[in-house]
């Protein structure tokens, strides 16, 4: 059995890693709550902009078609994986991982993948792959909608560029504080809607479609990526916030159970103390 000094120290090092990530718990708590505010609100707008401009794009002729609805044949893919910049998330940002991986090895194996990353924890681990064109983790640091509209330009410029005939962004899509959802979606090009193509009564368009199109979707893609990130950030502080919260309560076992030993070491040594003394005593007696 550890001496008392080593219980001791053990119960000072989990109290004081408790406090850390008691902080950490409360800190991802309250910025989970404004996070989820701005996701929340947003959604109904990004998904009803999406939804339009696929139905619109999927009533266009192929002529008179987006360049961003271009389908060609599929040989080289960029891949948009965003994580967070800070791990002590739990399986926040692994999930991402796995699945870009997958998506590499499996879904996209005959084609060339490269990888647009948005996060530090998927540079580090994309960035040895040599497939990595470009680091965009500098968009936490001031997640706005502008910042992230540079980065949804740069990618529409690469497909109009032809560089790439997909785009896909891997995110996880906030449910709950406990639960998040890995999410691919298709950035480029823009899916159709499925059903009846001309499925369009509801609207009047003025000006014509062409042209409504050709203004929205560039801020429709815009919108799409931007949901992306304000997801998986939602994302982020509810999974470190789940996570700190377990190894509170980690901790806080671990603690009780070295106090437990450390009372049961001592109640040991003081009874061998006390034999001892009375053993001394006996043999003067005697």
């Amino acid at each position: 059995m550890a001496n008392l000094k080593e219980i001791r120290n053990r119960i000072s090092s989990v109290s004081s890693t408790m406090q850390i990530t008691s902080a950490m718990k409360m800190v991802s708590a309250a910025k989970l709550k404004k996070a989820q505010d701005a996701i929340t609100a947003m959604r109904p707008y990004a998904d009803k902009l999406t939804e339009l401009l696929q139905s619109l794009s999927a009533t266009l002729d192929a002529d008179s078609g987006s360049a961003y609805s271009e389908n060609r044949e599929l040989k080289k893919v960029l891949l948009v994986p965003i994580t967070s910049n800070r791990g002590l998330a739990g399986a926040f940002n692994s999930n991402i991982i796995k699945e870009v991986n997958r998506l590499t090895s499996e879904t996209y194996a005959n084609q060339e993948v490269s990888y647009l990353v948005i996060g530090k924890k998927a540079n580090d681990a994309f960035k040895k792959t040599d497939k990595v064109i470009a680091n965009k983790s500098e968009v936490f640091d001031d997640l706005t909608f502008e910042n992230v509209a540079e980065i949804a330009e740069l990618l529409m410029d690469k497909f109009v560029a032809g560089e790439f005939d997909k785009i896909e962004i891997v995110y996880n899509k906030f449910k709950n504080a406990a639960t998040q959802i890995v999410m691919t979606e298709q950035f480029l090009p823009i899916v159709p809607v499925e059903g009846d193509a001309n499925n369009s009564a509801d609207y009047i368009f003025e000006p014509s479609k062409i042209e409504i199109v050709e203004e929205l979707i560039p801020k429709s893609l815009k919108t799409q990526l931007y949901k992306g990130i304000r997801d998986s950030f939602a994302s982020e502080h509810g999974a470190r916030m789940t996570a700190m919260h377990k190894a509170t309560d980690n901790a806080t076992e671990l603690r009780d159970q070295l106090k437990l030993t450390y009372n049961k070491a001592r109640q040991a040594a003081i009874t061998n103390e006390i034999l001892e003394i009375v053993g001394g005593a006996e043999a003067l007696n005697n």
